[in-house]
C-alpha cells in the first residue's frame, strides 16, 4: 500500500518542503512521521500547505523586487573608499568587502559584506567594478573608487 504525505522538511531523494508525495506505508509510519519530516496529506493539511506556499511565493516576489530596486540604486552610486597610500599609489593594508560595505553604509545603503563578491582585496588606488549578488536572480556592478585620504 501507499500513503500520501506532505513533506515538512526537505528529504533527500524524495522532495522539498511542501511537496505532496506518495510513499510506502512503512516508510511513512516508521521514518517520515516519527521524525516529523512529513504529515499525512489530509484536506486540512493540504489547505494549510497551500497557504504557506502562497505566503512564501509572495515573500520571494517581494524580496526579488527589493533586490531589483537596490541593484538600480547601486548601479547609479559611486562608492568612495578613502585609504592611506604610499608614493607609488600602493595603499597601506587593503580594501575588503567589509570596508566596501562600511562605505556603502555611509551612503545610506545597507548591503551585507558577504554579498559583495570581491575576488581579491584591492591593494591600489583607482576605480574598480565590483560585482554584488543581491538575490539569486539579481546581480549588480558597483563602481568603487579607492582614493587617497
Amino acid at each position: 500500500m501507499a500513503t500520501e504525505v506532505i513533506l515538512l522538511e526537505d528529504v533527500e531523494g524524495l522532495g522539498v518542503q511542501g511537496d505532496i508525495v506518495t510513499v510506502a506505508d512503512g516508510y511513512a509510519r516508521n521514518f517520515l512521521l516519527p521524525r516529523r519530516l512529513a504529515e499525512k496529506a489530509t484536506p486540512e493539511a493540504r489547505r494549510r500547505v497551500e497557504k504557506i506556499k502562497s505566503a512564501r511565493r509572495q515573500r520571494m516576489e517581494r524580496e526579488l523586487e527589493e533586490a531589483r530596486r537596490l541593484a538600480e540604486r547601486l548601479a547609479s552610486l559611486r562608492c568612495t573608499v578613502p585609504v592611506k597610500a604610499g608614493v607609488d599609489g600602493r595603499i597601506y593594508g587593503s580594501v575588503t568587502s567589509a570596508s566596501i560595505a562600511e562605505a556603502l553604509e555611509q551612503e545610506g545603503v545597507q548591503v551585507d559584506r558577504r554579498h559583495i563578491e570581491l575576488e581579491n582585496p584591492i591593494k591600489e588606488l583607482g576605480v574598480f567594478k565590483v560585482p554584488v549578488k543581491l538575490h539569486a536572480e539579481v546581480h549588480a556592478i558597483l563602481e568603487v573608487w579607492v582614493v587617497e585620504e
